[in-house]
């Protein structure tokens, strides 16, 4: 699909998407909501990679001369008045903050550090512990002589836990609640409304914010929860957790579950047909080229790869 051809009100949409996400007030709800927008068809996430261009198309354009760029652009897609202001409200929000260079999602601008779609970041704390990023993931970094907290925003971490020479706990918190670090190497994702914690190394305690009861993992041990709810601990085979290998091992999985994780790490919507989606596959994915991996699913199943855009791609049984 050409841009050209993107429904005017769908462009505004996605422009009013993008002020509110930028505007610092954006809620949980929010974030849910504009991801659901996205998917709804090819368009709508043509329409948001759109928006997102139109951030760093003006960012070294004068003021007064984006303004009036933007407004021709309005007249020409057929935009309303108020979907103009909205884009020049974002333009002018846009400039006196900055926009880095690198490109990140909306839902981590505010972040003291993220990643992009497909991205992996290392970072050393400055205790010496090591937090690796793993794609479209935000943390905030929030030391203090009583404790030494990481704040998960979104997506997911790997934490390698330094020794503390005060004894301060290390606590992971996501909005469903927190994760007490034993002296330990731990994996935390946030999936929608819950989180999950997998220890590969050590002991981890993890408590729900509305629930008064915890729960100490060890290593192989996994435990999903919601704000006021543990689910059941679930026992995970440690050498499969290869992500930060830039890796997906798959053991017996679901084609639906595969393609789930591999459209992790990479822009646009991917598909799975439900008369393909219970295959059960098994092998090794890589996550840095996720076109490779899935020319490797066509041509080791009975499958075939369709596309209405390279941000729009379906994987469907072969005829």
């Amino acid at each position: 699909m050409n841009s050209s051809m993107i429904n005017p009100h769908i462009l505004g949409e996605a422009a009013d998407w993008l002020v509110q996400l930028h505007s610092g007030s954006a809620t949980p709800s929010d974030h849910h909501a504009i991801a659901q927008w996205r998917n709804r068809s090819a368009e709508h996430a043509l329409a948001w990679q759109r928006a997102e261009a139109l951030l760093g198309e003006f960012r070294s354009v004068p003021a007064n001369l984006a303004i009036q760029t933007l407004q021709r652009a309005a007249r020409k897609d057929g935009l309303s008045r108020r979907q103009t202001l909205t884009r020049i409200g974002l333009l002018l929000m846009a400039g006196p903050l900055g926009i880095a260079s690198q490109h990140v999602s909306w839902q981590q601008w505010t972040a003291d550090q993220r990643t992009a779609v497909g991205e992996q970041k290392n970072l050393q704390l400055p205790d010496g512990s090591q937090v690796l990023l793993n794609t479209e993931s935000a943390v905030e970094i929030a030391f203090t002589p009583r404790e030494r907290r990481v704040v998960l925003l979104d997506g997911e971490v790997l934490i390698s836990t330094a020794k503390d020479p005060g004894a301060r706990p290390f606590i992971v918190e996501t909005p469903q609640g927190i994760a007490r670090a034993l002296g330990t190497r731990f994996c935390v994702r946030i999936t929608g409304s819950r989180s999950q914690v997998s220890v590969l190394e050590g002991l981890v305690e993890v408590t729900p914010q509305l629930l008064q009861q915890s729960t100490t993992l060890k290593a192989g041990e996994r435990q999903s929860f919601k704000l006021n709810r543990l689910d059941a601990l679930e026992p995970f085979d440690t050498s499969a957790l290869a992500w930060d290998k830039g890796m997906l091992l798959a053991s017996n999985m679901r084609l639906d579950e595969l393609l789930g994780e591999l459209s992790r790490y990479r822009p646009g919507v991917l598909r799975c047909h439900a008369d393909v989606a219970g295959l059960r596959v098994s092998g090794a994915f890589s996550l840095r080229d996720t076109d490779a991996s899935l020319r490797l699913l066509s041509d080791t199943l009975p499958l075939k790869i369709s596309s209405l855009t390279r941000y729009w791609l379906s994987v469907e049984p072969r005829a």
